[in-house]
């Protein structure tokens, strides 16, 4: 059957409703086969994955099935009940939900349709977060961490009651870690409060599809598997390697003698974005990029350290298409559609081929145009490591890490976090954890140590009463010890772990932060990077150069400081490892003296006399 008939009778099956195909229309676009698709299967019942390359269209189509039905609901008539939450939209990242916020609501302002969407995370003020309680939204676009919050809330039930669908953005990144545990047993208590829930993952970058399906559908009885939509094709990427002129050094992971090449590609196209790997790295790379930024082009920095305000002046510039180039970290790696970035830079190795895959599609955007991508090593060694991610990336392979049974100090916060939201029977959450995929092989005898861990406090804890958190009733159910109880899990909820951070704050030089309160916050670093300071030492954060001034009421006082001789902070969690697929080609590269050849010769030289010095 060729396309347009196979579509025509899909649409017909789907009754895609007239203002959408007006809009459609009124572009010179129509529904793509997999976004008929995704809502055909919606419509029949059925949970779906669907896998595309960047630019399919995967955002509108994960939403077309919430879209569509609201368009049909009848509107709320005066003095009738306020409906509940009807599409939740859970993304790694809090600016991809804030991008798609911004996507989402174009389409739906143009199509003409009455749809609330509101972002909850952790940058939303408390005020905003409880007066969504109060009236929710009909799309909300949150994180794992805002729905394990939300699950807890004495008044979860009744504000998912009218769940129909979940959303999970770039799946493949959620699953692998212990936030996706986290989120398994968030999805499993949702579908506790609606049997009848929908799941819709995407994902453009899967090795092993089936794991993802079995993932986003109940596992009690286990086997079960979401629908499975694939969209083939897309351009191959522009991917090349600096072969710098300079001299590249043997260690180090600044790659400041690429600055100068690296200007000139930011000056030869619109908007370059520019991934680091760490925190410190895109604060040094921000610093040179402006001393040599002789035509003064707008050049933003962005990561998560940085204070919210300036993360999202920054985010809507760039939807704006007013920057020339933006140094950022993992913060807007997944998914995000920012403007006319027409080339990535990668500085410093990815570490990663899937990491790689997702960070490249960040240019253009569009699945008949290839993304250009140009790879920045550090020092010499990277240069191996970024030739494996670049062979990696043409053959389409995958390092993304299996998938593992989930972490039993993750159980253990969700059963405080049920505790939280309402008592329960032991046997009930015992059955509701196992729907989840990476609790599917879970034994009784196990959960019930989980549970006694967290009412004990376990044997080396179970004399100290502090740590009995839940407490088993007559009536059989478990319930949370003490209010505080409740009240320290909503403030430490997740499995993200942070270490101690300061607000830093400017004020007047030479004041210490002891004549005023201070002016206005840049963001948060480490404490054990603010110990290692005196007064007047300077540092780079924010994009500037400032000057330590003491430390008061866990701030941090800053003031503006010439000169460029600066420390620059370092922070946890700032070092990738190298995945196992890219070490084994670096490895295979280092054996094979024969392969050194289609190396630069600056590293082909460096390789032949570590062989000759090296022991």
């Amino acid at each position: 059957m060729t396309e347009q008939p196979r579509l025509a009778e899909q649409n017909a099956a789907v009754r895609l409703p007239e203002p959408f195909l007006k809009w459609f229309a009124q572009r010179g676009w129509s529904p793509r086969a997999h976004q008929i698709e995704l809502l055909a299967t919606a419509q029949a019942g059925q949970s779906v994955l669907l896998i595309a390359p960047t630019g399919a269209g995967k955002t509108l189509a994960g939403f077309m099935p919430s879209l569509t039905e609201l368009a049909r609901r009848p509107g709320r008539k005066p003095g009738q009940a306020r409906r509940g939450i009807h599409t939740l939209y859970i993304s790694p990242l809090k600016a991809l939900a804030v991008d798609i916020e911004r996507n989402l609501g174009k389409p739906v302002e143009e199509i003409g349709l009455s749809v609330t969407i509101e972002t909850r995370t952790g940058d939303t003020p408390a005020h905003k977060r409880q007066r969504q309680k109060r009236a929710p939204p009909e799309i909300l676009l949150t994180t794992p961490e805002q729905l394990a919050l939300l699950i807890a809330a004495p008044d979860a039930r009744r504000f998912f009651e009218d769940l129909r669908y979940v959303v999970l953005d770039e799946l493949h990144s959620l699953v692998t870690s212990k936030r996706g545990h986290l989120l398994s047993l968030g999805l499993a208590r949702l579908r506790s409060f609606v049997p009848s829930l929908q799941t819709i993952g995407l994902s453009a970058t899967v090795a092993e599809p089936d794991e993802l399906r079995r993932w986003l559908v109940s596992q009690n009885p286990p086997g079960g598997m979401a629908e499975l939509i694939v969209v083939t094709g897309g351009a191959k990427p522009d991917i090349s390697i600096l072969d710098s002129e300079q001299h590249v050094p043997w260690a180090g992971h600044s790659a400041r003698y690429a600055t100068p090449e690296i200007y000139s590609e930011i000056k030869r196209h619109k908007t370059t974005l520019l991934f680091v790997n760490t925190r410190s790295q895109a604060e040094l790379l921000f610093q040179e990029l402006w001393r040599v930024n002789e035509d003064t082009l707008p050049i933003a920095l962005h990561h998560g350290s940085l204070d919210v305000a300036q993360r999202r002046r920054v985010e809507k510039a760039m939807g704006e298409n007013a920057l020339r180039a933006i140094v950022a970290t993992s913060t807007l790696d997944l998914g995000i559609d920012w403007g006319d970035v027409d080339l990535v830079v990668h500085v410093g190795a990815p570490k990663g081929a899937s990491r790689l895959a997702q960070r490249i599609g960040r240019a253009n955007h569009r699945m008949d145009e290839p993304s250009k991508a140009i790879l920045i090593p550090a020092n010499r060694f990277e240069v191996l490591e970024c030739r494996a991610a670049l062979d990696a990336n043409y053959l389409g392979a995958q390092d993304t890490p299996p998938l593992v049974n989930g972490g039993l100090d993750v159980l253990a916060q969700h059963v405080l976090g049920c505790a939280c939201g309402a008592p329960f029977h032991a046997d009930a959450l015992f059955e509701e954890v196992r729907t989840a995929a990476p609790y599917a092989e879970l034994d009784r005898p196990t959960f019930d140590r989980v549970v006694d861990f967290v009412a004990t406090g376990g044997y080396a804890l179970k004399n100290y009463e502090r740590y009995a958190r839940i407490r088993l009733n007559k009536d059989g159910l478990w319930r949370v010890s003490n209010p505080r109880i409740a009240q320290q899990y909503r403030l430490n909820v997740g499995t993200i772990i942070e270490v101690p951070a300061l607000n830093v704050r400017y004020v007047k030089a030479g004041s210490k932060g002891s004549a005023s309160r201070g002016g206005r916050v840049l963001g948060k670093i480490e404490e054990a990077f603010l110990e290692t300071l005196t007064h007047g030492d300077t540092f780079m954060f924010a994009g500037k150069v400032l000057r330590f001034e003491g430390i008061r009421d866990n701030e941090c006082f800053v003031s503006n400081a010439p000169g460029s001789d600066a420390k620059v902070p370092y922070y946890g969690g700032g070092k990738f490892p190298l995945s196992t697929y890219l070490a084994e080609q670096v490895r295979i590269m280092l054996d094979d003296p024969q392969r050194w050849k289609k190396l630069p010769e600056q590293v082909a030289d460096w390789l032949r006399f570590q062989a000759d010095k090296s022991v």
